[in-house]
């Protein structure tokens, strides 16, 4: 059960910077690359509501059923490209920040930054930002998957 309506519809001011946010994002980044930052943090964050949108997002885009099932593993199948790796790589890492000595070890920010050039990773870096405020919102209070996109 929700305990309120997400922060961001309570308050429209943060839903306008949010969606100026990924308005920037999709400005440098292919969808494909943003989709896949966007589940795999929402996985990480056990956020369903961003975890269900997004894979039905993939899915109406076309993505395929191998790729989005195997998100989660991706280090261990063929359906990724490597500079899908590295954001992935680079998602992982800064969405896990309090779980390592070393959150951002520069092996990941060096594979990340030889398939993005400095405006794509600035990008890139927002959007891992902006899906973990998304996913906070959402757990915080407890939104339940099944949301569409209008």
């Amino acid at each position: 059960m929700t305990r309120m309506d997400n922060a961001a519809v309570v308050l429209p001011a943060v839903m306008q910077g949010l969606h100026a946010l990924q308005r920037a994002v999709e400005a440098e980044l292919p969808t494909t690359v943003i989709a896949l930052v966007q589940v795999r943090a929402s996985q990480i964050n056990s956020c369903s509501v961003c975890v269900d949108a997004h894979l039905w997002e993939m899915r109406k885009s076309g993505e395929t059923d191998e790729r989005m099932g195997t998100i989660a593993v991706w280090r261990d199948t063929p359906y990724f490209s490597d500079s899908e790796r590295a954001a992935l790589a680079l998602t992982e890492a800064v969405t896990r920040i309090a779980d390592t000595p070393d959150p951002v070890p520069d092996a990941i920010w060096g594979e990340a930054a030889k398939h993005y050039n400095p405006t794509e990773l600035a990008a890139l870096l927002v959007a891992i930002a902006s899906i973990n405020v998304w996913n906070r919102l959402n757990v915080a209070t407890r939104q339940l998957a099944g949301w569409r996109p209008a």
